[in-house]
């Protein structure tokens, strides 16, 4: 009986798991559109208020055309998304709903109060308000979008790094007790940060693109120049931002998720002055506890990890071997973390002690109550590792997070040098825009594939953030399989069928009509 309900479980899991990234990276791929256009919608309409030139304004009202349409399907992708945590996560938002759910409260006013409000003003307000009020009304739909994307980045950021809150045997749940550590903690703010940054990066590229179509076609040829001079602008401010709080987050998860570090890196032995690797192939026979190479071919630079996770050449940054035996070096001293294999036990006791509470509960047992209270809270930290039996099982998918960390930083280092060229062609020699190399036209064909590849490079960053977390939702507290709802495959596997069809059809919609705008183009003063 034990393996069929093994098995069934894991379908579960799988299949939820499955529901819910294919929601996530279809809403992600609306999201860092919305908030790269708007900051260059907002900026093209400054320009047009302060010179009052036509061409300026036609050129802001094409692009806020574009802009609606993506920010329209983005809510509806966006709304199932938060469901999605009441009917297959459900054991996850009764667990810590008290804290989870205060940040997605906030996203909702902001989103369907302010975004909402000034997204109409902005859009159908033109002949009804006067310039500065629209562009006070443009500004405020931006910074809504934004401030909104800071909520669910804080919920997001909790999971990975959970403070400012305490377990409740009582109510069997995690309750709020700081909501300040929650809003404002180091990773919150730096993954805030990061994500609108990139998004920027991505409007920026998306622009350029769009303009090197008409190029192409020798359509709007000042409009396009205009848009890929502004376009460039955003986008180059938002790769070099990125990559300085990309910084930061190495940083943050050299200290609060190692096991996620070591996947990126593939580094299952740490040393000091640890390289960081450029290019390799992950050898797919290695474990954390035999004696094969990690790697079948890699390209390293010597000490680079180090630098990056601790800004230190010589820091000694663990590998996933290390981690499970509870080794680390701070500070150029041996520090003894918490083996893994003790980490089970003590989870499973902080579980045997949670069930021994409720017990003397009900039997009004005060005295049972606070032996048990006192092992609960003293084990605590290790709770969600009793879910495990093997050690194995709290490793992440290490080639899927090693791969794709470095197809985002290869990808990303080929957008700041498009940008950079891009931007200084536009500005010096914007003829050269529209050369031909044996009649090929080279920026028009490289512009519109890099939107692609700025696409690919956002959703690789959050398979890096995800997957790298696993096999946990809630970072050390509570794994995957245990904040499942008790659905059956039947339902999830129905559900999921249905999403991919709708998201597909919203996405070919989105594109469609998106297509269609730009074919038509903006107004012949642009």
């Amino acid at each position: 009986m034990i393996k069929p309900i093994t098995t069934f479980m894991e379908s579960i899991v799988s299949l939820s798991r499955a529901q819910f990234a294919l929601t996530a990276y279809y809403h992600w791929m609306f999201v860092p559109l919305t908030l790269g256009l708007g900051v260059f919608v907002a900026l093209l309409e400054t320009i047009w208020y302060r010179t009052r030139k036509q061409e300026w304004l036609d050129i802001s009202k094409f692009w806020m055309t574009v802009f609606g349409i993506n920010f329209a399907i983005g809510v509806a992708t966006g709304i199932i998304l938060e469901f999605e945590f009441g009917t297959n996560w459900s054991n996850y938002s009764w667990f810590v709903g008290d804290i989870f759910g205060a940040p997605l409260a906030i996203e909702g006013i902001f989103a369907f109060f302010c975004e909402s409000t000034f997204f109409a003003v902005m859009m159908f307000g033109w002949k009804k308000f006067s310039p500065g009020q629209h562009l006070a009304a443009t500004w405020l739909t931006v910074i809504g979008a934004t401030f909104s994307a800071w909520w669910i980045l804080v919920a997001n950021s909790w999971m990975q790094y959970p403070v400012g809150m305490e377990f409740d045997p009582d109510q069997m749940r995690n309750v709020m007790v700081d909501f300040g550590a929650v809003a404002f903690s180091p990773v919150a703010v730096n993954k805030f940060l990061h994500t609108v940054q990139a998004s920027w990066c991505l409007g920026g590229v998306f622009i350029m693109g769009v303009s090197g179509w008409y190029l192409l076609k020798g359509r709007n040829v000042g409009f396009a120049l205009r848009s890929i001079k502004v376009g460039s602008i955003v986008g180059l401010v938002g790769i070099l931002l990125t990559m300085f709080t990309g910084d930061g987050s190495a940083v943050q998860v050299t200290k609060t998720q190692p096991m996620k570090l070591a996947a990126m890196e593939g580094l299952y032995e740490g040393r000091e002055g640890t390289p960081l690797i450029g290019f390799g192939i992950v050898n797919p026979g290695k474990r954390y506890d035999n004696g094969e190479d990690p790697m079948l071919f890699d390209i390293s630079i010597p000490k680079g990890l180090s630098i990056l996770g601790r800004h230190d050449p010589d820091a000694f940054i663990p590998g996933i071997k290390d981690i499970i035996e509870g080794k680390d070096m701070i500070d150029g001293k041996p520090v003894d973390t918490v083996p893994y294999s003790e980490r089970i036990e003590r989870g499973k006791s902080a579980q045997a002690a949670l069930r021994s509470y409720d017990e003397a509960k009900k039997a009004g047992d005060e005295m049972a109550m606070q032996a048990a209270s006192v092992k609960l809270k003293e084990d605590y930290p290790f709770f969600g590792y009793g879910y495990f039996e093997s050690v194995d099982e709290a490793i992440p998918n290490v080639p899927l997070v090693f791969y794709t960390f470095h197809l985002m930083v290869i990808i990303g280092g080929y957008l700041l040098l498009y940008i950079i060229l891009t931007m200084f062609l536009a500005y010096r020699k914007p003829q050269w825009l529209s050369f031909r190399w044996k009649n090929i036209p080279v920026f028009p064909i490289v512009s519109l594939l890099s939107i692609p590849l700025v696409w690919i490079c956002h959703q690789c960053g959050w398979a890096v953030a995800e997957c790298g977390r696993q096999p946990w939702t809630i970072q050390d507290i509570l794994p995957v399989g245990a904040a499942i709802s008790s659905a059956s495959t039947t339902q999830v596997l129905t559900t999921f069928i249905i999403f991919a069809v709708l998201f597909t059809v919203l996405l070919v919609a989105e594109v469609g009509i998106m297509v269609k705008t730009i074919r038509k183009g903006p107004s012949v003063n642009a």
